[in-house]
């Protein structure tokens, strides 16, 4: 005979939401499972700790992460499990002001010494490959 559970409720913890739902949420990481993978790689901390995915987050709470090549550091402010528009997903959380000022370092740096990306695209015509063999050759 199986045992039938009534509308069984949880003491109330407050609201709070898993690590990598809040990191998809506002709009960090495209994905939910690419904020997993980030969570599991160790490139974001909770309060100075590296955490799992499933970790809860709640107001207040201080999260540095790795996104790409930025470091940010932000304050969680609110908590949402659903994916918003990104208006909404900035009231989120607050960014604190030695990430916001690292942020404009890092994009000063791209600005004066941009990367330099290849001109050519795939097989070099003849006339390139002519101007190669001569450079070459001397």
């Amino acid at each position: 005979m199986a045992v039938r559970r009534r509308n069984v409720r949880r003491p109330s913890r407050g609201k709070v939401v898993r690590l990598d739902k809040w990191l998809w949420a506002a709009r960090f990481y495209k994905t939910r499972s690419l904020a997993t993978a980030a969570v599991d790689g160790g490139k974001v901390r909770q309060n100075g700790v590296a955490v799992k995915p499933a970790h809860e987050v709640k107001p207040g709470d201080r999260l540095e992460m790795r996104v790409g090549e930025e470091r940010r550091e932000v304050i969680v402010q609110g908590l949402n499990e659903q994916r918003r528009p990104a208006p909404e997903a900035r009231s989120l959380y607050q960014e604190t002001e030695a990430s916001i000022r690292q942020q404009a370092q890092a994009a000063e740096l791209r600005r004066l010494a941009p990367t330099p990306s290849p001109d050519t695209k795939g097989r070099p015509t003849k006339r390139d490959r002519r101007q190669l063999i001569r450079f070459r050759d001397g």
